[in-house]
C-alpha cells in the first residue's frame, strides 16, 4: 500500500473510531504514528529482534501515559502543519471567514458518528452549561482575540507573546490545581519558551509597528489558551473526552459563523460568504484546518490534560514552531538559518526537560484513574 493511501486511512480510522471509547482511541492513535512514519510494517527494537505493527500497539495501549505523550506529540506536528493550511485559505478569504468554516467543517465531522448511530453521546442541557465557559476559552476567546490582535500586530510579535502559554499555564496550575513542578522543569519550561522568542526576535520585530492594542489583545488569547489548558485538566474528570470534544466543536461553529455573518452583513457582503469554495485549495486547506487542526487535536490535547499535567502539555505546544519553521523550509522553500536550529535546540532541550521525571507532589488531580477507573471513555 502507497505512504499516501496508509496516511488517508490512518486519518479516516482515528476521525470516526477515536470518539468511541478509551481502547479504539489509543489503538488508533497508535495506528495513526506508525502509518505516518514507519513506512513497514514491522519497527526494529534495540534488541535482535524486531517489533511487529500489532506488538508495538499492544505496547502504546497498555501505557496510557505513553499514549499521552504520542498525543501531545502529533497534536504539535498537526498544528505545526496548520500555518501553510493557513496562508492557502488566505489566498481566497479573511480570517474570521477561515474560522467560520473550518470549525463548520469540524462540527460537521464531529456530527457524522453521531447521525450514523456509531456513537451516542449524552449531552444534556446542564453538560453543555457546565463545559461552555471551557469552550468559550478554547476555540471561541483564543482564536477570536488572535484574529483581531493580528489586525494591529505582526506574526512575529503575535509568536513571542503566545510562546509565554507554557509560563502562564505553570502558573494557573500552580494556583488552581495545586501541581507543583521542580525548579529544574520551571527552568526547562522557560528555557523552550525562551527558543521560540529567539527565533521570532532574530526574525525581526519591529519596535516602530508594535501595537500596544495587538499585544494585549494577543496576551489575552495567551491567557485564554493557558486557562483552557488548566480547566481541561479538570473537567476531564467529569465528562468523557468525546462531550468535550462534540461540545467544543459545536460551541466554536456557532461563535465563529456569529461572527462573520455578522460582519457580512454589516459590510453588505453576505453574498461573498460562500464564494472561497469555487478554489480547490481553500477546500482543501479549511479540511486540513477544520478535521485535522481542530476537531482532532482538541481531542489530542484534551486526552493528554487527561494523562499528564497541563504545564508538560503545554511545553508540547513550543513544538509546533519547529514543525511550522520545518514545513517552511521543506514546502514554501523558505531559508534555515542558524537561529532557527539554534532556537529548535533550546526548544526541543526545554520540552524534555520539562516532561522529565522529577520530584512529584501531591495534586488535586492525583488520583485520577482511580476515579475515573475503566470508565474513563473518550
Amino acid at each position: 500500500m502507497p505512504p499516501s493511501m496508509r496516511l488517508s486511512t490512518s486519518i479516516i480510522t482515528f476521525i470516526y473510531f477515536s470518539m468511541l471509547n478509551l481502547h479504539l482511541y489509543r489503538y488508533s492513535l497508535s495506528l495513526f504514528s506508525l502509518y505516518c512514519f514507519f513506512p513497514s510494517h514491522t519497527i526494529k527494537g534495540s534488541g535482535r529482534r524486531s517489533i511487529s505493527l500489532k506488538e508495538f500497539v499492544k505496547m502504546i495501549n497498555q501505557n496510557r501515559l505513553a499514549a499521552a505523550y504520542l498525543a501531545a506529540i502529533l497534536n504539535a506536528l498537526i498544528i505545526g502543519f496548520s500555518f501553510i493550511f493557513v496562508k492557502i485559505a488566505l489566498r481566497s478569504a479573511n480570517p474570521f471567514d477561515i474560522l467560520a468554516h473550518r470549525f463548520t467543517a469540524a462540527f460537521i465531522c464531529a456530527m457524522l458518528p453521531v447521525l450514523f448511530g456509531w456513537i451516542k453521546l449524552s449531552v444534556s442541557w446542564k453538560n453543555v452549561l457546565a463545559i461552555l465557559p471551557l469552550a468559550l476559552l478554547y476555540p471561541a476567546l483564543f482564536f477570536s482575540f488572535q484574529a483581531f490582535g493580528l489586525l494591529y500586530s505582526s506574526s512575529s510579535e503575535a509568536g513571542i507573546i503566545q510562546a509565554a502559554i507554557p509560563i502562564f499555564t505553570m502558573l494557573f496550575s500552580s494556583y488552581f490545581l495545586k501541581e507543583r513542578p521542580t525548579w529544574a522543569q520551571k527552568g526547562f519550561t522557560c528555557l523552550s519558551v525562551a527558543g521560540v522568542v529567539f527565533i521570532f526576535t532574530m526574525k525581526g520585530v519591529s519596535a516602530e509597528s508594535a501595537s500596544f492594542k495587538g499585544a494585549f489583545l494577543i496576551l489575552l488569547s495567551a491567557l485564554s489558551s493557558a486557562l483552557y489548558n488548566t480547566a481541561a485538566r479538570r473537567m476531564t474528570l467529569r465528562f468523557s473526552l468525546g462531550e468535550l470534544t462534540w461540545c467544543m466543536s459545536a460551541i466554536g461553529f456557532a461563535s465563529f459563523n456569529c461572527i462573520a455573518l455578522f460582519r457580512h452583513g454589516a459590510e453588505g457582503t453576505i453574498g461573498q460568504y460562500f464564494l472561497p469554495f469555487r478554489d480547490p485549495g481553500f477546500i482543501a486547506a479549511i479540511l486540513y484546518l477544520g478535521i485535522l487542526s481542530s476537531l482532532i487535536t482538541s481531542l489530542m490535547s484534551n486526552y493528554a490534560l487527561s494523562k499528564i499535567e497541563a504545564f508538560k502539555m503545554s511545553a508540547f505546544n513550543n513544538l509546533s514552531v519547529i514543525v511550522t519553521m520545518l514545513a517552511g523550509v521543506l514546502v514554501l522553500h523558505e531559508s534555515l538559518r542558524w537561529y532557527h536550529i539554534a532556537g529548535a535546540v533550546c526548544i526541543v532541550i526545554g520540552v524534555l526537560g520539562s516532561n522529565a521525571s522529577g520530584r512529584r507532589k501531591k495534586s488535586i488531580l492525583r488520583h485520577r484513574e482511580k476515579m475515573k477507573g475503566n470508565k474513563d471513555g473518550i
